[in-house]
């Protein structure tokens, strides 16, 4: 796995002693649920996380550079473990950021550097993201970085939390990527 650097952030892999850090922001009700799961009840059940969901390939912990703090996860889901129906060659990404650092453009600046891992290094025909529509600060993170609205709505039944809400569908392309 790759560790990815930007301007302000380090994206990294997830080590189980990030537990802590972890369960302090994913432990906010105002975080999870706009994600698609629940808030962590324990420090253990973030070490669990951790080692069963944020350990798969293309998943990192958002490390702010200036305190190296670990304040979110950015990462990809390859089309076998995707939430949304994608073609083999193509992936979902996702991100979630703490709550005291919305509105800085960090979720973009962590997307745009996985966006550019996954067309040039993974070599991803397209990248597909969703989001709900009571949240469009996630859908301006997809498109500040080059994703358009295909119209479309889903559900999403894999995730534990909305999983009956309907989600916006966004896709960039390689192509795409590449003109923008």
């Amino acid at each position: 796995m790759y560790d990815l650097e930007t301007e302000r952030l380090i994206l990294r892999a997830w080590h189980e002693s990030d537990a802590e850090v972890l369960f302090k922001y994913a432990s906010d009700p105002e975080v999870g649920p706009r994600a698609g799961w629940p808030p962590h009840k324990s420090v253990e059940e973030s070490r669990e996380i951790i080692k069963t969901v944020f350990s798969m390939e293309g998943m990192w912990a958002v490390v702010l550079k200036e305190t190296g703090e670990v304040i979110g996860c950015v990462g990809y889901l390859p089309a076998l473990n995707a939430n949304l129906p994608i073609e083999k060659g193509e992936c979902e990404v996702g991100y979630w950021i703490a709550r005291p650092y919305w509105g800085k453009g960090i979720c973009t600046e962590a997307m745009r550097a996985v966006i550019e891992l996954c067309f040039v290094k993974k070599g991803f025909s397209a990248l597909w993201g969703d989001y709900f529509p009571d949240n469009p600060a996630s859908g301006k993170v997809m498109e500040k970085c080059g994703f358009t609205d295909t119209g479309k709505e889903t559900l999403c039944p894999k995730l534990d939390v909305g999983s009956d809400k309907p989600v916006k569908i966004m896709r960039l392309t390689r192509e795409e990527w590449l003109l923008f």
